[in-house]
């Protein structure tokens, strides 16, 4: 298929756009490259833009024919969402009702959504499972979850087909580790690690040590990126014949945030500095995937789920590349 990739220059929609070539699709990516990087799509055509950006994507999708649609190019820090609302609502939930406009009036009908677990809030049973109740906590979580409740209306016109994909914590380096995480600044658990690891920062602050668990710290699902990409292809194959569909993807197992320290330490073989630190507002002690949904309807399962695999692609790709991609 012809895929439009839009934030296929980021961490996820890199690797995304890599898995489509090798099976045999023809992508290509949407960016504006305010946080995706070229050296990552190397080979790959590029249109350089926004979505906000309506005439220049209808003109995309009919200059190149396009079947169908991954998004990847939302804002995803919690904490920077509630610092700046307004910057949440206008790229996930606005720039995403000018992607599907545009594709309507292109005639484009399958749509995968990079979605989040972050829609769920603070969930009081575990592990959650799709029909949890959705009560997000922040506007990254809320935004996300209005642009799942904006395709689900398209959906019913008949001019949308859209899967709906619940992340946890993607992780880890693919395409043979050559494909990395690599956010300026960074924020997610297992590349800080790295980065104390390898002395490019002075120490890794853990957020709460008192929490019910059975070390303290809070327990998060982390998923090898490349399954979740694997996940997205099965995905948009079942939109032949399902107009929605909605996955949790995770690993259905939790590990702490120590957990993940000793990881890094063991797979790197290096010392760090960690330092006790409060409670961030908004931490669930426990946040861990139930994917039975997945498994069973697109026959998808991780390859990838223990943490020392998924450390060990993130430190090669960490390791060959020091500065990050080239700027």
């Amino acid at each position: 298929m012809r895929v439009l990739v839009c934030g296929g220059a980021g961490y996820i929609g890199s690797n995304m756009t890599a898995m489509l070539a090798a099976e045999g699709h023809e992508p290509t990516v949407f960016d504006n490259l305010s946080t995706g990087h070229t050296a990552a799509i190397q080979g790959t055509h590029l249109i350089r833009g926004d979505l906000g950006e309506y005439h220049l994507l209808v003109q995309t999708l009919r200059k190149y024919a396009i079947e169908a649609v991954m998004h990847f190019a939302a804002s995803i820090e919690v904490g920077e969402s509630v610092l700046t609302p307004l910057k949440y609502y206008r790229n996930n939930l606005c720039n995403t009702h000018t992607l599907l406009s545009a594709m309507e009036t292109a005639h484009v009908e399958r749509f995968v959504l990079s979605s989040t677990a972050a829609v769920y809030g603070m969930p009081l049973e575990m592990p959650v499972k799709e029909d949890s109740p959705t009560q997000p906590i922040n506007p990254y979580g809320q935004t996300k979850l209005a642009a799942e409740k904006m395709c689900h209306y398209q959906s019913r016109t008949g001019r949308l087909r859209y899967a709906a994909l619940r992340y946890f914590n993607a992780s880890g380096a693919g395409n043979n580790s050559t494909l990395g995480e690599d956010h300026r600044p960074e924020s997610h658990l297992i590349p800080l690690a790295i980065q104390a690891a390898m002395a490019k920062r002075s120490q890794l602050d853990i957020y709460g040590t008192d929490y019910p668990t059975p070390d303290g710290t809070c327990i998060r699902d982390y998923i090898h990126v490349e399954d979740l990409c694997k996940a997205h292809l099965l995905a948009l194959d079942r939109l032949r014949t399902d107009s929605e569909i909605i996955y949790n993807l995770g690993n259905n197992k939790g590990y702490s945030v120590t957990d993940v320290v000793e990881t890094v330490k063991r797979v790197s073989g290096r010392d760090f500095k960690v330092v006790q630190a409060e409670r961030r507002a908004g931490d669930a002690p426990v946040l861990t995937c139930d994917h039975t949904r997945a498994k069973q309807q697109l026959g998808w399962e991780p390859e990838h789920p223990e943490l020392e695999q998924i450390v060990a692609t993130a430190w090669k790709w960490h390791s060959e590349h020091p500065n990050g991609y080239p700027d």
